[in-house]
């Protein structure tokens, strides 16, 4: 089967960062599924992992969204057959979903919503579990913190994870939502995603949320760049507040959460799938979930581009645009 991978970790201005190899098709075995990979999208950990990790083996395949057919079963599978539509985030300890076929565990799987096309709903896997986790298993926002309960901040609103975090505060819960987002497309984005509120992350955020005269919000998820925002959002967040992030700033003081007993909730949506949890399953029921509130026309995709085939000059050009830092929404790769 075609797939793409990388030898040596490093920057994608290489031409072999990354490469169209050939691999032998897997065969699935407990509850794995056998999919036939039809969409893919990029998310930031592929181009964190690309440039620092070393494969096991010879070559390492990255890709974790997918959309695609269900082609052979392991003997163990309960909820699926040959030939029905799925869409996933697979497990950060697997090979990627950057390749023909791909092996997936059945329990973090979800039936493909029947109103999108593949490469839209390859572009909502991975964040949508990780806003869903964050917001319903981390931050508890459906449980109102004592002041500000019905507010919550979310640093980074334009992103793959802020745009459908938009997106389910608005369908889900009765939150005022408050949006970063810098430049006029990004800011135009977050509003269509549902953001109530608009700031500008480039400026002093803790200035900008108290002009809004909403208050002290109790909920604060930032998705990026944690570490330059941290001052402002121990000022700005309200006592007794619940302050989550998804990403992986050099220093994080906590102690200066203790003044306002503020609580701090770590998401990483691969640890119930690397973990084998008990609750693994959980995933696969909320991708369901995602694609029920689809096609009940609640929340919509949040791709922005298809940028061609799944090939490694189309992947490379793609690692390139999300190393930038100024991708809007997701970005999806679709067919061999």
């Amino acid at each position: 089967m075609r797939a793409v991978a990388y030898s040596t970790p490093g920057h994608i201005d290489r031409d072999d960062a990354l490469q169209d190899i050939t691999l032998e098709t897997p065969v699935a075995q407990g509850r794995d599924l056998l999919v036939k990979v039809i969409a893919v999208s990029v998310n930031p950990v592929d181009t964190k992992i690309r440039l620092a990790t070393r494969p096991e083996g010879e070559w390492r395949v990255l890709g974790f969204d997918a959309s695609g057919v269900v082609e052979a079963v392991g003997p163990e599978v309960e909820n699926f057959k040959p030939g029905n539509a799925v869409f996933y985030a697979g497990s950060i300890g697997r090979p990627g979903t950057n390749s023909e076929y791909h092996l997936v565990d059945e329990r973090i799987v979800g039936n493909k919503p029947a109103s999108l096309s593949d490469a839209e709903a390859a572009a909502l896997p991975l964040t949508a579990i990780t806003a869903w986790e964050m917001l319903f298993d981390r931050l508890d926002v459906k449980r109102p913190t004592p002041q500000g309960g019905k507010t919550i901040l979310v640093i980074g609103g334009a992103g793959g994870v802020g745009s459908i975090t938009i997106q389910l505060l608005r369908a889900l819960t009765d939150l005022t939502v408050i949006a970063t987002a810098s430049r006029p497309e990004t800011q135009d984005w977050v509003r269509e995603c549902g953001a109530h509120h608009v700031v500008n992350h480039r400026l002093p955020l803790a200035a900008q949320v108290e002009a809004l005269g909403l208050g002290a919000p109790g909920f604060v998820f930032s998705t990026t760049h944690t570490g330059e925002h941290f001052p402002d959002i121990v000022e700005l967040i309200a006592p007794q507040g619940r302050f989550g992030l998804i990403d992986s700033p050099k220093e994080l003081d906590a102690m200066s959460l203790k003044g306002k007993a503020v609580s701090l909730h770590w998401e990483l949506m691969f640890t119930r799938p690397l973990f084998e949890t008990p609750d693994m399953a959980e995933q696969g029921k909320l991708l369901n979930e995602v694609a029920a509130l689809v096609d009940g026309g609640r929340i919509r995709s949040t791709i922005t581009e298809v940028a061609g085939k799944i090939d490694a000059a189309t992947l490379r050009r793609v690692h390139a645009k999300i190393e930038t830092g100024k991708a809007r929404g997701k970005i999806v790769l679709e067919g061999f």
